[in-house]
C-alpha cells in the first residue's frame, strides 16, 4: 500500500517506469513548466490569472536519432510546450481535466508519441497544491494526424539573395524592409563567385556545392548580426517562432530529404525549400538591374 501511495504522488516519469509493459520505450519529459492563465469553474477564478504547473512525460518508440545525432528525428521538447501553449490559447477552460485531455490529445498526434502522462496543478488556490493527472495512449490502429497550421496564408517569406545583393551596401536596408513584414523571414544565399576545382564524381561535387552555400550563409550571419544560421527543420521552426531572421544552411535538410532536389542550384533549392515549408511567399533579390538600385525607393515591393 505504501508503494502505491508513493507512486500516486510520484513524478509522471516514475509512474511511466512503474506501469511500462512489453517493449521498453524511451521517455521525454518537461518538468515544472509554470504558466499564468485564467482558468477555473468558480466565480472567484474569473477575471483573474493564477499559476498552474505542468509535468509531462511522453513515451516514444526507440529510434536512431541518438546514433545519427539528428534533431529532426526526435520529438522536440518544443512540441510538448507548444501543445500546452496552443490549448491555453484556444479558449478559456474551466476544468484542469479538460485541459489535460486536450494537451494529451495534441501530443499524441505527434508521430513518435506512444503514451503520455500529463499532470497539471493549481498553485494559488489555497495552502495546498490542487491538481489532476491523466495517462493516455495512442490506440494501435490509430492513424497519426498531420499537424496543420490554422492559417490559410503563407507561413513565411523566403528570400534568395544573389551574390550582388549580398555584396551590396544596401543589404541591411533590404533586411530591414523584409523584417518589418508580419511574416517570419527565411534568407537563402547564392553560391560564391569562385567555382573552385571540379570534383571527379557528381555526388562529391554536390556535397561541395552545398557546403559552399553554407559558407555563404555564415558569411551573411557575420555581416548582419540579426541573421541566425539554421541547418535543421526543428531549429528553423524554433527560430521563426521566436522572431529570429533565419539563414538556411541547406546540406542537412536536402541530403536527408526523400524527395529533395538532386542538384545544388541555389534557386532550385530555394523553391523546393519554400514548397517543402509551405512558405507560400518567395522573392529573389539581385536578378534584375532594378533590384540593386542604390535608392531605397527602388527596393522591391513586399506586396
Amino acid at each position: 500500500m505504501s508503494h502505491d501511495i508513493h507512486l500516486a504522488f510520484a513524478h509522471p516519469s516514475e509512474r511511466s517506469v512503474a506501469t511500462s509493459q512489453g517493449q521498453p520505450l524511451d521517455r521525454i519529459s518537461v518538468r515544472d513548466l509554470v504558466v499564468e492563465v485564467e482558468i477555473g469553474a468558480f466565480q472567484a477564478e474569473r477575471g483573474t490569472r493564477q499559476r498552474i504547473r505542468f509535468n509531462i512525460v511522453v513515451e516514444v518508440a526507440p529510434h536512431s536519432a541518438a546514433d545519427d545525432d539528428d534533431v529532426d528525428k526526435i520529438l522536440s521538447y518544443d512540441r510538448i510546450t507548444e501543445a500546452v501553449e496552443a490549448e491555453l490559447g484556444e479558449a478559456r477552460i474551466n476544468l484542469l481535466e479538460t485541459l489535460a485531455e486536450r494537451v494529451a490529445e495534441r501530443i499524441l498526434r505527434e508521430p513518435q508519441a506512444q503514451r503520455t502522462f500529463v499532470r497539471i496543478e493549481k498553485l494559488d488556490r489555497g495552502p495546498s497544491v490542487l491538481g489532476v493527472e491523466i495517462v493516455r495512449a495512442r490506440a494501435s490502429d490509430s492513424p497519426v494526424e498531420a499537424q496543420e497550421d490554422a492559417s490559410d496564408g503563407p507561413l513565411a517569406r523566403v528570400v534568395l539573395l544573389r551574390r550582388a545583393a549580398m555584396d551590396s551596401e544596401h543589404l541591411s536596408a533590404w533586411i530591414d524592409q523584409f523584417a518589418a513584414s508580419e511574416l517570419p523571414l527565411i534568407l537563402c544565399v547564392d553560391a560564391p563567385d569562385e567555382p573552385g576545382d571540379p570534383a571527379s564524381h557528381a555526388m562529391v561535387q554536390r556535397r561541395i556545392d552545398l557546403l559552399r552555400l553554407e559558407e555563404q550563409a555564415w558569411r551573411l550571419a557575420d555581416r548582419d548580426g540579426r541573421c541566425v544560421v539554421v541547418d535543421s527543420l526543428t531549429e528553423l521552426d524554433w527560430s521563426l517562432k521566436n522572431g529570429q531572421i533565419a539563414v538556411w544552411a541547406p546540406s542537412k535538410v536536402v541530403l536527408n530529404a526523400v524527395d529533395g532536389p538532386q542538384g545544388s542550384d541555389p534557386e532550385e533549392l530555394m523553391r523546393w525549400f519554400s514548397e517543402h515549408m509551405n512558405a507560400g511567399d518567395v522573392q529573389i533579390i539581385g536578378d534584375r538591374p532594378g533590384d540593386l538600385a542604390f535608392d531605397k525607393r527602388a527596393l522591391p515591393a513586399l506586396g
